[in-house]
């Protein structure tokens, strides 16, 4: 039997759900189980949706992307049973985290809500996983 997988990922994960890229395959793995293991509990701070908002529409204005396409997916990641946490219980401490380690205080969220939660934030961003080298975060690369 599998262990449960419990744990924080954060919109650079959820992004690879609909961004053909290096990851993919295993966010959709990830994500995939939501819906085929029970016991599977993806948590996100409540900005995760807008964050992820964001992003797809820097895609659509940078990159073409089709902003039907766009909605689809927002509405796809909406639809996800995730664990949503008021990010107001997380975003004093992320800010001291932010600053102590030259991070956003939006990826700051994430790495608090991990650390509150004692569970590893899963991430594909690698700027994130640098700056958090060497410290107690439960850091997880997607890929790895």
């Amino acid at each position: 039997m599998n262990e449960p997988t419990r744990c924080v990922v954060d919109a650079s994960v959820a992004m690879k759900l609909f961004i053909e890229q290096e990851g993919s395959a295993q966010a959709e793995v990830l994500f995939d189980q939501l819906s085929t293991q029970l016991d599977t509990e993806l948590y996100v701070p409540e900005l995760f949706i807008a964050e992820c908002a964001s992003v797809l529409w820097q895609y659509v204005r940078r990159a073409s992307y089709p902003a039907n396409q766009a909605k689809i997916n927002l509405a796809r990641l909406r639809a996800l049973s995730l664990q949503k946490v008021d990010s107001q219980e997380v975003v004093s401490k992320a800010l001291e985290i932010a600053i102590a380690h030259n991070i956003s205080a939006y990826d700051a969220c994430y790495v608090e809500l991990s650390k509150r939660l004692q569970l590893s934030l899963v991430t594909a961003d690698q700027k994130l996983i640098h700056a958090l080298a060497g410290t107690t975060y439960q850091i997880q690369a997607l890929m790895g």
